[in-house]
Parts: C-alpha cells; structure tokens; sequence
C-alpha cells in the first residue's frame, strides 16, 4: 500500500518524497532555451496533482506513457497556491508492484446501500410498464455490476468509482423532493425513469479499469445514442409495453443536457424532461463544488474552476472565520487574481484544457 497519498500534500510541503501514482496526462514542452521539459498530471485515489520535470528529461521521456503506474522522486510545494510536484527521478511500475484500489478515487458511500435505495425507489413506482422497463435493467448482471462501479463522468463531477449510482441516488431523492411541490404537472414514476436511465450509457462509453477515459464506441456515439440502444433491448422484455412511453422515455435521454449548445439533439418540451434536465445540472454542479473544496480545504477563495468557468468561495469557511472574528484577509484577495490567463497557464487542470467550453463540459454531465 502507498505510503503518501495526494490529499497528504499538506503534511509534506517542502519535502522530497518517493511514491507511486497514476500518469493521467504527459505532454512534453518547450522552455524558453528550446528544450523540453514534462508536464504531468499524477493521480491516486485521493486526488490529482500537476508535476513537472526540468532536467534530465530525454533520459525519461520514453520511459513511461500515459496511464502507466510510476514510481517517482520528488519535490513537493506550491506553484500559484496549488501544490506541483518537482520530479527528479521517475520509472515505469510493473503491474505486480500495483494495488489498484490505490489509484482509483471511489466513493466514500456503501455501494450496497446506495444500490438498495435505488431498488426501494422502484418498488415504490405505481405504473408497472415502468417498475417493470427499471427492474429489467436492474437485473442485468452485467448492467448492475458496471452501474455499481462506473463514475459519472471522466473529470466534471462524480469521477470516481461509484460516481454514477452516487449521482443517480442524488437525483432521484431531488426529483422526489421536486415532484412534491408539482404533483399536478409531473408523473413521478416517468422522472425516476428518466433518472435512471439518463446516464447508464456512461457503463459503455467510459472506462474506468486503469484511468477513467473514453472507450472508442463512447468517443464515437455518446452516451446518449447508447442509451437509446440500451432501451430497445430492454423494451424488448417487457410485453405490451407502450410505445407512448418509450417515446417520452427517449425524449428524457437525448434532452437532458437542455440545450443544443450543450449536446442535446433536442431541448426538453414537456415537464419532466425539463426539471429533469436542472435537477441533472444542479447535482453535477453542486458535486463539482463539493470536490473543489475537498481539493483545498483550507481555502476561501479556491483556485479557478474550469467546469464552472470561475473561482469559488468556500462559504462555509468565510463563515466560520467570521463567526470565529477573525478579520484577516482571504487567501486570495479576489476571484479575478486566480482567472487563468497568460501569467498563470497551469492553472487549469490539463484534461479541462481541452474541454473548457460548455459543449465540451456538458458531454461529462
């Protein structure tokens, strides 16, 4: 088992330490003087850290690639407020030297549990077209065992082992809250379908073995289109299903994004699909805040955001410190001292680079 995990980063500040890690990202750079130096992004279960290696690269390059497990000797501090590992030595792991469980960030949840607050949703359902479309996947060996473990996204929000049975627990217990105050307008059982169903291609179109990445099919067609086939097949189980239902149903799948800007082919056109779409929004939000925080628990003012596109303010911190009458200044004064620009380029997490844009981010939600 390691020794030194990400989240103990505040222990060892200033310190040179020799751990493992998971590569999620290697690009080599050019410096000022035209050699080249790595930019790492290292991972364990505990989180991310940005490393960098100035010298004796051409002796490292070739030596590992991405989503290989390395061992490597370091410096650890603060670059910008965030901490960077300076790496002096770095060599590839055989897969004998890895304990898997190390690497790969999982919920803090019991699976069992959060599984079982799913099924006692479903037997709750009055409309048995639906209880019965829901317990078909439920019962999929294959489906149960991949919707236990996939995350929900690759790096937006619940990534991690679990991430998406945590995510869809979440909604439905928002869309149970919701449907109280509009028991006029929304079909409950449809919304906790539509839940359920809104993301389990991600079983398909992630995976999440090694690193959380995308399969070829799910780079190809999305998770939407795979959820699409994943219906068919299942209706397919139930007799007399109605085909009305299966209509609304693929309305829920292809709209929840809510925009076309966004992903959806179409935007949501009838109540469920709509509050669908927010409530999906809102917890993806809220758990990207969530981990933001966790990364820098002692902040005020965190570093900026990219699925977010801003810095965020830890209120619960800011109002401790004030109840505590603590008058000394934030961490950091300002959210426009930690936009990303030209001075900071590492600043945003390097796989959020490339996905920066709303389409992009909405693929993840």
């Amino acid at each position: 088992m390691k020794e030194f995990y990400i989240s103990d980063c505040v222990r060892f500040e200033n310190q040179v330490v020799t751990t493992s890690f998971l590569v999620v990202s290697k690009q080599a750079k050019p410096k000022k003087s035209g050699e080249l130096y790595l930019a790492l992004t290292l991972a364990d279960r505990s989180g991310h850290l940005d490393a960098k290696m100035w010298d004796n690269v051409a002796d490292h390059i070739n030596s590992f690639e991405q989503d290989d497990f390395v061992k490597i000797r370091g410096l650890l501090n603060k670059f910008n407020g965030r901490f960077q590992l300076t790496v002096h030595k770095v060599r590839s792991m055989q897969e004998s030297e890895v304990d898997f469980a190390d690497y790969l960030p999982r919920t803090t949840k019991d699976i069992g549990e959060l599984w079982q607050t799913v099924k006692d949703f479903v037997d709750g359902f009055r409309d048995p077209h639906l209880q019965a479309l829901v317990r078909a996947f439920m019962a999929d060996p294959e489906i149960e065992h991949a919707y236990k473990n996939a995350p929900a996204a690759k790096t937006l929000h619940h990534a991690f082992i679990g991430g998406l049975l945590d995510h869809v627990v979440s909604l439905f217990k928002l869309c149970d809250l919701a449907c109280r105050n509009y028991p006029e307008t929304i079909n409950r059982d449809l919304l906790l379908t539509g839940a359920f169903l809104h993301d389990i291609g991600k079983i398909h179109e992630l995976t999440f073995a090694r690193s959380f990445t995308y399969t070829t099919r799910g780079q190809l067609l999305g998770h939407m289109i795979i959820e699409l086939e994943m219906l068919q097949q299942k209706i397919a189980q139930v007799p007399g299903f109605p085909p009305e239902y299966k209509t609304l149903i693929e309305h829920l799948i292809i709209s929840h994004h809510g925009k076309y800007e966004f992903g959806s082919p179409k935007m949501p056109m009838f109540p469920e699909a709509l509050m669908l779409h927010y409530l999906d929004d809102l917890d993806s939000k809220m758990e990207s805040m969530r981990a933001h925080f966790q990364r820098e628990p002692g902040a005020e003012w965190t570093t900026y955001n990219a699925s977010l596109a801003r810095p965020l303010l830890n209120s619960k911190n800011f109002l401790e410190k004030m109840q505590a009458g603590n008058g000394a200044a934030p961490a950091v004064l300002h959210p426009d001292a930690v936009k990303p620009d030209a001075a900071q380029p590492e600043a945003v997490h390097p796989d959020n680079v490339l996905e920066s844009s709303k389409a992009a981010a909405a693929k993840e939600k």
